[in-house]
């Protein structure tokens, strides 16, 4: 076996005798023997090339389409495809990790789907503030809130300046059209404040029905706040539409100094202050849907 060459043969390396590597004003390093270090070409050691995947950023995978639909969660939405409940451009797609374009047609369950991702912010409208842009002397309520992916939202349902408390905005027209119309299911709970006390009389004609401009007005359910004065009045009802529920006293004679919204088809108040807002839940949106 060949031994290591060192000083005297003895098989060690003299401390003494330890290369020097230093450099020059060039920066190349030297030995302490002034002997350049070897190079190498190309062909001595070749390079491993990284080959890059181009990819469409247009085209994105279809369970991440169907979620971002906010017609079901990313999970489900694989459950749905094996079953076969997905079609593209007409043709049913089971494969996982599909990729689609933004320009195809993606079907959900009989219904075409869009991907832009649905948004639900719940806000406590405090005063001064409309959904009518030509409300003088209020600022707008897209002002108070921010959406997280910067999509478009609107406010279901009209609230004066004057009137507060939840207010709903979505980017889904689903959502939209299933609380502003006339036979929609969900109920509403609204605080008033009269400047006089409501007499027993008219809470029962209110109970029962009253007919305004021609049309019959119906709540689900009218009563005095406990512990309050008899001008507190609770009032649930299925409307989105605050108008009614000022219409209904200023009919009787009853002039409204608050109108606060204190529950929205099941959500809240609580733990949101005046002026602010959150995003729903996954489950609160689901909760909605099915209201």
């Amino acid at each position: 076996m060949r031994k290591s060459s060192g000083a005297k043969r003895s098989g060690k390396v003299s401390e003494s005798k330890k290369p020097d590597f230093k450099k020059n004003e060039s920066g190349k390093s030297f030995s302490s023997e002034n002997k350049p270090a070897p190079k190498f070409n190309r062909t001595d050691k070749p390079k491993q090339q990284v080959v890059k995947i181009k990819s469409d950023k247009d085209e994105i995978r279809l369970n991440k389409y169907v979620a971002n639909s906010g017609v079901c969660s990313r999970r489900d939405a694989d459950i749905y495809i094996q079953s076969g409940n997905v079609k593209v451009n007409g043709e049913v797609v089971t494969e996982m990790g599909h990729k689609v374009k933004l320009t195809d047609v993606v079907n959900f369950d009989g219904v075409n789907i869009t991907p832009e991702k649905k948004e639900y912010i719940l806000l406590n409208k405090p005063k001064n503030f409309s959904t009518e842009k030509n409300d003088q002397g209020a600022n707008n309520v897209l002002q108070l809130i921010k959406s997280p992916s910067n999509v478009r939202l609107e406010p279901i349902g009209r609230m004066d300046k004057t009137t507060t408390g939840l207010l709903l905005f979505t980017n889904d027209p689903d959502m939209v059209r299933k609380f502003t119309t006339p036979n929609q299911r969900s109920s509403k709970i609204y605080q008033v404040s009269l400047d006089k006390n409501l007499k027993y009389e008219d809470l029962e004609k209110i109970q029962s029905g009253i007919t305004i401009e021609g049309h019959k007005v119906y709540v689900e359910e009218v009563t005095y706040i406990d512990g309050e004065a008899k001008s507190e009045i609770g009032v649930k009802m299925k409307t989105s539409n605050v108008k009614v529920v000022r219409n209904i006293f200023e009919h009787l004679k009853y002039n409204v100094i608050k109108l606060d919204r204190v529950v929205f088809a099941g959500l809240t108040k609580k733990n949101l202050p005046r002026g602010n807002w959150r995003v729903l839940t996954e489950q609160e949106v689901v909760n909605l849907k099915n209201n």
